[in-house]
């Protein structure tokens, strides 16, 4: 989902506020955040009374905090912030803190159209719950990690402690004490550990990886373990085809990619991690085609290139014909597309962004100490001392680039229009 239709697309350089001042006007500035559609730049500041606030766009939110923490931007352009008054934590949307208040909090995140705001929190009766829109769950456990929304946001999923045990309570923790709730209910089994929760598109269902006992782990599918067990497997995936599971899995020595249980590649690798399911049902993953060296591998069949230190970032285009990495070798990072990687290597490299029609591919690099945007492998006319990562516009034909300038915009955020 994009709501980037409505932004302002007419090419061109605009100045939206002259960052570096203040680092002359307040005590202590933070990093900056910019909002997705480039209109805004916000930091954490700390004021002459000591207090913690934000400014944005050079306006100071009307009411000071305690402590300030992961300020975020909406996909709506809303800025949130983890914020502490007087002991107690809750979420500030806009400046506007949530009634709700809880012992800690943590790890915002987002529906796709920005309506669901999804926090972690501590409640006072020691009960770890997730809290949405300000509204906790109903039911708290003894512990919960990796809270994961849907993509619209509606459902949220966690791994969950269902029975209380202590630390050193080894006999106990080994029957199983884990399970994966959604919207703050339990379901199906108990496990000795669960990781890696996912929901489908639609919310309803969810999947996991869970270590059945010492030896064995396999994937459940809304609480229940397929039937078959692996030695181990790693994050699963539904299908936007027909909505089933998939996830990597080691049999013997070997790693495939398995659906609903069982193992759909023919051919195995030495190790295979994160993959990603195209719209057209092609599956993607790094792969360790032999020790040492990492690429990709689409339905099974590995690209010729390869990377001797990591790969990381897959990206699998909107219509599901290209897929696009980072890789590192010797050092140097590259993106690499279809098998293709751009020349010339870079100190960093972020995350690939492809257009909407999958033509074009951009990214943000680190190259001698700057920023600067590639577009299909070539660098676009800007350095930046601060630079987030490019995006398309809807009909594929621009390019938004957010970043704080140098040389004669020294210090500036700019919001860059850029016709493809």
């Amino acid at each position: 989902m994009t709501l980037s239709g409505n932004w302002d697309w007419e090419t061109g350089k605009k100045i939206i506020f002259d960052f570096d001042s203040w680092k002359q006007t307040f005590q202590h500035v933070e990093e900056p955040y910019a909002s997705p559609d480039g209109e805004k730049i916000a930091a954490v500041i700390r004021t002459e009374d000591d207090s913690m606030n934000v400014c944005v766009n050079g306006e100071i939110w009307e009411n000071g905090f305690d402590r300030i923490w992961y300020p975020r931007f909406s996909p709506d352009n809303r800025l949130t912030c983890l914020v502490s008054d007087a002991g107690e934590w809750t979420l500030a949307v806009d400046g506007e803190p949530w009634e709700e208040r809880f012992e800690f909090v943590w790890n915002t995140q987002f529906g796709a159209d920005g309506q669901a705001i999804i926090i972690s929190a501590v409640h006072s009766e020691k009960r770890y719950l997730a809290v949405c829109n300000g509204v906790p769950w109903e039911n708290g456990f003894f512990y919960m990690s990796q809270v994961t929304p849907a993509p619209d946001g509606k459902n949220i999923a966690s791994v969950v402690q269902v029975i209380p045990a202590k630390e050193r309570e080894i006999e106990l923790f080994q029957k199983g004490c884990f399970s994966i709730a959604v919207n703050g209910l339990a379901r199906g089994d108990v496990f000795l550990n669960v990781w890696d929760p996912v929901l489908d598109n639609a919310g309803g269902r969810a999947a996991a990886c869970v270590r059945k006992n010492l030896y064995d782990y396999s994937i459940a599918v809304d609480g229940l373990a397929w039937d078959k067990n692996f030695s181990s497997v790693w994050a699963p995936r539904f299908s936007p085809v027909d909505s089933s599971v998939t996830a990597p899995v080691k049999v013997g020595p070997k790693w495939f990619i398995a659906q609903n249980g069982e193992t759909i590649w023919n051919r195995g690798f030495t190790q295979v991690l994160d993959h990603r399911c195209g719209p057209d049902g092609k599956i993607a993953a790094v792969v360790a085609p032999r020790f040492g060296r990492w690429t990709v591998a689409v339905d099974g069949k590995p690209w010729s290139v390869s990377f001797g230190d990591l790969v990381t970032d897959l990206v699998v285009s909107p219509a599901g014909d290209s897929v696009a990495c980072v890789g590192k070798d010797k050092g140097n990072w590259f993106v690499c597309v279809d098998g293709n990687t751009w020349q010339g290597g870079s100190d960093m490299v972020w995350a690939p962004v492809f257009s909407p029609d999958g033509r074009h591919v951009a990214a943000k690099v680190e190259k001698n100490g700057a920023y600067v945007v590639l577009l299909d492998g070539v660098p676009l006319e800007g350095r930046f001392a601060a630079l987030w990562d490019p995006l398309f516009s809807p009909d594929g034909r621009k390019l938004l680039i957010r970043g704080i300038g140098t040389a004669e915009d020294r210090g500036m955020y700019l919001r860059i229009i850029k016709a493809i």
